[in-house]
């Protein structure tokens, strides 16, 4: 298959599946109940943090935390009191559990009052030299500023030890990315999409080795760099839109 045969498959699979019949099916549904720029963003936020296994499940738990912020995430973020948080003790996704949870609600809480918010946070970072990888580093040094547990760190990726960085890099391209089809929100301008990285997991992972585009064997932050590269040979203003592609086609036509 030479490169114009796949930027056509690439493309064709695109179309396919960045279109509102996919919100239902994944995560980004949470953040779509919301209107409010600040509720989207922590939902979000939220729902990326617990994004692995099953995507029912994922949704599942996200809405179920949401309603446990009694539906508007940023004023319980910001007013909650942790006498309040008793009824969060039962709340778990997988190895997301409760100490974690009230760690979040207070970095969070201190990064809107005290930081200006998510996106000024990563765009401030980005900004100077215009690399996600800033923007990644400052936001984890960030978040962890404060007295943590130490086992909710697993919970943040940190890209300067390797890791893949999917959630976040799928929290990025929920916030950043914008086209027509209303799928990804958009809502934050100061960072270019076309300097997103792929949201790397298993599917995309295995569907982009498949075709070529990936070598690397292991699922870290290099191969998240090469991917990335190699899709902005189709598309060098908007390289992670193929992430629909890729994880359409590992998901839901079973490609490996």
């Amino acid at each position: 298959m030479n490169t114009e045969e796949l930027k056509l498959i690439l493309n064709d699979k695109y179309l396919k599946y960045n279109t509102l019949s996919f919100i239902d099916t994944d995560p980004i549904s949470v953040p779509h109940a919301f209107s409010k720029k600040a509720n989207i963003e922590i939902s979000a936020f939220f729902t990326s943090a617990i994004a692995w296994g099953r995507r029912t499940n994922i949704i599942a738990n996200a809405n179920k935390l949401m309603r446990l912020f009694e539906n508007d995430p940023y004023e319980y973020v910001l007013n909650s009191t942790e006498n309040d948080w008793n009824h969060l003790n039962n709340f778990c996704h997988r190895t997301f559990l409760f100490p974690d949870l009230k760690y979040f609600i207070r970095a969070l809480r201190m990064i809107y009052l005290e930081q200006g918010g998510l996106e000024k946070v990563f765009s401030e970072a980005y900004g100077k030299r215009e690399r996600i990888e800033d923007a990644l580093l400052h936001f984890r040094s960030l978040f962890f500023s404060l007295n943590y547990p130490a086992r909710t760190g697993k919970h943040i990726a940190d890209i300067g030890k390797g890791a893949s960085a999917k959630r976040l890099n799928m929290f990025l391209r929920w916030m950043v990315r914008r086209d027509k089809s209303g799928v990804d929100f958009g809502l934050w301008t100061k960072i270019s999409p076309a300097d997103l990285y792929v949201p790397l997991d298993v599917h995309t992972g295995n569907v982009a080795r498949a075709f070529g585009l990936l070598r690397r064997k292991q699922n870290d932050w290099k191969a998240v760099v090469e991917l990335t590269n190699s899709l902005k040979k189709f598309d060098a203003k908007d390289p992670v839109k193929y992430d629909f592609a890729l994880f359409g086609m590992g998901v839901f036509e079973g490609i490996q």
